[in-house]
């Protein structure tokens, strides 16, 4: 459990609820070594708190929405990193280089009123967290279904994929406590943090990759680009070398990426003829809670119609990496058919690749 963390429930909105989401993000960037983006966020609550004006800050008072399941404190401070970004505003570098003895708020304040036409769009919309390193993740649990018998041929379907970055997934390299998976050196190499026992260790083929998201990104598109870098957070390092190793990748060949909603994409996607030997499997990872509840009853519907259907031969599995909202943690979840469709809880994991607590 993180340590300053408010127990709401994720769909709470009115009066208070937005204060604490902001509180909450503080804790989480805090215990998560952001000290950067913790100072961010934290100067935005304290800005909200004191009832700081402005059109931006209002719009944040009265949101409409649930500002935990919107990660509402996420977009604004996407917006302000992109202004640290561009160059806009070089006071923000205070901040971004982790000064000690400054105002973060009077700071923040400034910068909101002098930008606020830029910053407004940035509520429009969730964060675009599309990390690469949650692919290990992907790779780890189709290691496991390999395991329980599925063919270690697989058609993955992604839903909120926003770049495609993890549906480029079959061309990185992966060393999942000691277990090599993907090609040597691959256009990026991972190596998370691994407790508990290793993997299993099976060859597997990536047959097609194809993915979906209501705002899909362009990774050749250098404004496109430079939104999805707003959303890392700054202290992150290695995630900067990753976006630009994904970047060259699409350059050569992009990703198989559709604009559609979730739901709708999964129906198409079931839809269509399913070849014999391999595994179709559908993964998110820090999706879900985007999500809108008839959408995701929807997918829930349409997965276990379809493994109600499923054969040895054409099985179907579901891998989620997702936020346990009563733990705090994130953790990786798998289910498949046939097989009783049970959920499995495989790891708690990193949100970032950064670590894999193996408990399969």
């Amino acid at each position: 459990m993180v340590q300053g963390y408010q127990f709401i429930d994720i769909n709470a909105k009115g009066e208070g609820i937005v204060v604490a989401a902001f509180d909450n993000q503080v804790a989480y960037c805090t215990q998560a070594g952001a000290t950067v983006t913790a100072r961010v966020v934290a100067a935005l609550r304290d800005l909200l708190a004191r009832g700081e004006g402005g059109a931006l800050l209002d719009a944040i008072r009265a949101w409409p929405g649930a500002p935990l399941a919107d990660a509402l404190p996420l977009r604004i401070a996407g917006g302000i990193h992109a202004l640290h970004l561009k160059g806009a505003d070089p006071a923000l570098a205070a901040i971004y280089e982790d000064c000690p003895g400054v105002d973060d708020a009077a700071i923040v304040a400034a910068a909101i009123h002098a930008h606020e036409a830029d910053l407004l769009p940035w509520l429009d919309g969730p964060p675009q967290t599309n990390e690469a390193g949650r692919s290990s993740n992907f790779i780890a649990a189709m290691l496991w279904l390999v395991r329980q018998g599925l063919p270690p041929r697989f058609q993955c379907l992604e839903i909120g994929s926003s770049a495609g970055i993890n549906l480029m997934l079959d061309r990185y390299h992966y060393d999942l406590g000691g277990v090599q998976v993907g090609p040597r050196p691959g256009a990026m190499q991972f190596k998370p943090h691994w407790q508990g026992n290793p993997p299993p260790d099976h060859a597997i083929e990536i047959a097609a990759t194809r993915g979906c998201d209501v705002a899909p990104v362009d990774l050749t598109d250098p404004a496109a680009a430079l939104r999805l870098k707003a959303y890392i957070w700054p202290e992150h390092g290695v995630r900067f070398e990753r976006m630009a190793a994904a970047i060259a990748e699409a350059g050569k060949s992009p990703p198989d990426l559709v604009e559609m909603n979730a739901a709708d994409f999964v129906d198409a996607e079931l839809a269509k003829p399913h070849a014999a030997g391999t595994t179709r499997v559908l993964m998110h990872s820090i999706v879900w809670q985007y999500v809108p509840e008839d959408q995701q009853a929807r997918v829930t519907a349409a997965m276990e119609a379809a493994g109600a259907r499923a054969t040895p031969e054409r099985p179907l599995a579901w891998i989620a990496q997702e936020a346990n909202r009563v733990l705090h943690l994130h953790e990786l979840v798998v289910r498949y058919w046939p097989g009783g469709g049970a959920p499995v809880m495989l790891a708690r994991a990193h949100p970032h690749g950064a670590s894999i607590d193996w408990q399969a």
